[in-house]
Formats: C-alpha cells, sequence, structure tokens
C-alpha cells in the first residue's frame, strides 16, 4: 500500500517511519507543511493512508483538503486531548495520541486493513472537527519537567536545566547544567515527540542537545560536526552526517 506521512516536527516524523518500517509498511514521501502537501497531492496520485498530524507549521491540515481532492483513509496523529479527538473517529479509520505507542499503531494499522472494502471518502465531516478546535491554532504543550529517582528519594528537574539527554548502557540519562547524571525511565525516541523541537535536536542515535547549552560548534570529519556544550565533557557530541543539514536548518 502507499502511505504518506504529514507532520511538521520532522523527529516525530522520522520516528514514526521507523515503526512503521519495524511493522513491514514502507513510508513514499513524508511532508511537513500544508503547502508542501498541497503541492505534492497536485503531482501524485492520493496514497492509501495518511499518517496526519492535525497542526501544521503553516495552518490546521484540514486546509489542504480545501485546494485539492484526496480520498485517503487517515490515521490522525496528534497531541489532542482524547476526549476532543472523538469526533475524529466519525470519519478516520483511528487516531494516535503522541507520543504514538507502537502497540497502538499496530491495531490502527491492522483496523486500516481489515476496512478496506469499505473505505469512505474522508473529508465528509471537516467542518465539524474545525468547530470542535475553534479557529484558533491549539498551542502544543511539551514535557516541562522529570522525575527522577535518588535512592530512595524523588527529584524534580525542569527541561530548562537539561543540557542534553543522551543513551548508554540501554538506559537513557539527562545531563543538567549542575555537572550532574540523572537516570530516566524513558527513551530517546520518546523525547523526541516529547521535547519542544525548537529547543532541543537529536544529533545522533545517542545525543539530544539543547540549544541553549551549546558552547562551540567545531567542523569535524566525513563532513560531520563536533558540538561542544557548557559543562558536559565526558563524551563527544558528534551530528552524524545525514543530520548536519537539518542541524543547520535547527539553528537558524
Amino acid at each position: 500500500m502507499k502511505v504518506l506521512i504529514i507532520e511538521d516536527e520532522k523527529p516525530s516524523a522520522r520516528r514514526l517511519n521507523r515503526m512503521l518500517e519495524k511493522m513491514g509498511v514502507n513510508v513514499d514521501e513524508m511532508l511537513h507543511s500544508v503547502a508542501e502537501a498541497v503541492a505534492w497531492f497536485k503531482n501524485h496520485p492520493a496514497p492509501d493512508l495518511i499518517f496526519l498530524d492535525i497542526q501544521l507549521s503553516d495552518g490546521l491540515s484540514f486546509e489542504i483538503f480545501d485546494q485539492v481532492e484526496v480520498k485517503s483513509a487517515i490515521i490522525f496523529t496528534t497531541a489532542f486531548d482524547e476526549y476532543a479527538l472523538q469526533a475524529f473517529k466519525l470519519n478516520s479509520v483511528d487516531y494516535l495520541l503522541k507520543p504514538i505507542d507502537e502497540e497502538e499503531l499496530e491495531t490502527a494499522v491492522l483496523k486500516y486493513q481489515e476496512r478496506l472494502p469499505k473505505q469512505q471518502n474522508v473529508q465528509l465531516n471537516f467542518d465539524d472537527i474545525r468547530k470542535l478546535l475553534g479557529t484558533t491554532p491549539v498551542e502544543r504543550e511539551y514535557k516541562k519537567r522529570f522525575t527522577v529517582k535518588i535512592g530512595q528519594h524523588l527529584k524534580m528537574i525542569t527541561v530548562d536545566e537539561v543540557e542534553c539527554f543522551y543513551s548508554e548502557n540501554k538506559g537513557t540519562y539527562a545531563h543538567t547544567t549542575e555537572g550532574r547524571n540523572y537516570l530516566l525511565e524513558t527513551t530517546l525516541e520518546n523525547l523526541e515527540d516529547e521535547l519542544e523541537p525548537e529547543k532541543f535536536f537529536r544529533v545522533s542515535r545517542k545525543f539530544y542537545i539543547n540549544i541553549d547549552a551549546i558552547r562551540d560548534i567545531v567542523s569535524y570529519t566525513n563532513s560531520r560536526l563536533q558540538i561542544k556544550l557548557n559543562h558536559f565533557k565526558d563524551q563527544e557530541i558528534i551530528v552524524s552526517r545525514e543530520r548536519v543539514k537539518d542541524f543547520k536548518l535547527w539553528l537558524e
């Protein structure tokens, strides 16, 4: 089947793509804005299935379907509250709340495959959904703090205190401005959907950095970059070659 992801947060799009690949589902294209999606649909046949975020960088994703006719099945991927999303079930295969759970994703894809013979036009109830959401775009809420366990005690650290997140020995750690490392009960993959993309960027499979903590950026071998943070000196932080271009765009 032909599959399309429309998601303005590139880390979230990449994570969803990786999850689908593990299920044996190949994604044909990843688009990141209303304008980009409209241009794509004007030059390509509609896909079988769309994974669609609601609020894109340049407007609500429903604006795409005001400009082009698309009769694809839709699975919404969104951070909107579960109760507000009940209306989406009227004309979509399913909805997935971020951060997306692998089991829920698999269930949604199976649901799509089961309903293939009776697939309907997905544009029917977009006006109702707009009314539900209101005319003002909803602000996405990102994670603001973490709770970590230290012995028998719990400590709260805010995301502003974190210089970087990194993985080591199958664990995920937060390194703070105090020079401390805290073990978290999460993964870097989950953090991609939970952290504000303007503030945090995943430079490699191992490191997720805070833009405010960058002290220096140095050219490195094989067209890569080395990041030096204010307080993190335990390991080298290298921007992987395939992420250098997006990293430079993120800095701007």
